[in-house]
């Protein structure tokens, strides 16, 4: 669904407004929200969009147990594009559903 595709974006810029993360995560994280988020597979060109966007930028972390992760970390581009974002998704939920359910 494409409504899910375009609030997922915000919900991980939400996420890394918090602190930086890695995309397993990320996933894990929103996995908690099953009609959110519906697999791991999704994480990841999702983060190369916002990358890509200028609204996350990567570093590499070191980890004692495994592989370097690649961190994410919202940038000022990605921390303004949320904050317009929040400011227009609560009007448009609300016309939303007064349209849907018939309440003029």
């Amino acid at each position: 669904m494409q409504l899910r595709k375009g609030v997922l974006e915000y919900c991980v810029l939400a996420q890394l407004r918090g602190a930086p993360s890695y995309g397993l995560q990320l996933a894990a994280d929103l996995a908690k929200f099953s009609t959110l988020f519906a697999s791991e597979g999704t994480i990841y060109p999702l983060l190369a969009r916002l990358r890509k966007l200028g609204f996350v930028e990567t570093t590499w972390l070191e980890s004692t147990t495994g592989p370097p992760r690649r961190m994410y970390e919202i940038t000022s581009s990605g921390d303004n594009a949320l904050s317009a974002f929040a400011e227009a998704w609560g009007p448009f939920v609300d016309e939303a559903t007064r349209s849907l359910y018939g309440k003029n």
